[in-house]
């Protein structure tokens, strides 16, 4: 499938990048927060437009043709930079920083703020939706049971309100290429939004994993 990519990058190279580009993403995250709640004057927000239309150009002087992908060195070390949750470039994402088990367990706690809010000082519903679809396919991932989303369901217990929160999943049962997990969203006073999804490895992904199995390690998407 196209936007995998191996890449000979050396684990020192890995570690160059994420101290460049992450700081990077979160200035732009702290930019976006102070974009929502700025009060300044009207003469300093054209300013600050002119700026950051002049950083953009600076920034897209090079750049790749499409999306990030995910990218993977020859030690199986995954990169997925560009992920809306987790990506470590992306200043979209929280970020969520995840934690594993091998049994098939993930767990997270992180903290969304005015970009991820939908009715007032509540996070959008969506928000949540996809933050418990990354933490399923992280959780079946780590039990060695990786697939993508085929069905998600969410039951919304309550309103979540922006601010520090934990995310965790785990795997169900499996059969075969199947694989059933649970998750849950939660704050400070309990579970807030359930979620329950179905994951597949699609053909292509269980071809390319046989292959590469027999030349290299097979990349760990999520790290």
């Amino acid at each position: 499938m196209a936007g995998y990519v191996r890449d000979e990058v050396a684990d020192a190279e890995i570690e160059r990048q994420r101290a460049l580009y992450g700081p990077l993403a979160d200035a732009v995250r702290e930019l976006v927060d102070a974009t929502i709640r700025t009060t300044v004057a009207d003469e300093e927000i054209a300013a600050a437009t002119a700026q950051v239309e002049a950083l953009t150009a600076r920034l897209r002087a090079e750049q790749l043709d499409g999306p990030y992908g995910v990218r993977y060195s020859a030690s199986g070390r995954g990169r997925p930079w560009g992920n809306p949750v987790v990506g470590l470039r992306n200043a979209m994402s929280p970020p969520v920083v995840v934690e594993r088990e091998s049994t098939g367990r993930a767990w997270s706690d992180f903290h969304l703020g005015a970009a991820y809010e939908g009715p007032p000082g509540l996070v959008h519903g969506g928000v949540s939706a996809l933050i418990l679809d990354q933490l399923l396919g992280e959780a079946t991932g780590a039990g060695g049971k990786p697939g993508m989303t085929a069905t998600l369901t969410l039951r919304y217990r309550r309103a979540t309100p922006l601010g520090d929160l934990r995310a965790e999943a785990w795997i169900e049962r499996s059969e075969g290429i199947r694989t059933w997990a649970k998750g849950q969203l939660s704050d400070a006073e309990g579970v807030t939004v359930e979620a329950e999804g179905l994951f597949i490895l699609p053909r292509w992904a269980r071809e390319r994993m046989a292959e590469q199995d027999r030349q290299e390690p097979t990349p760990k998407y999520f790290e």
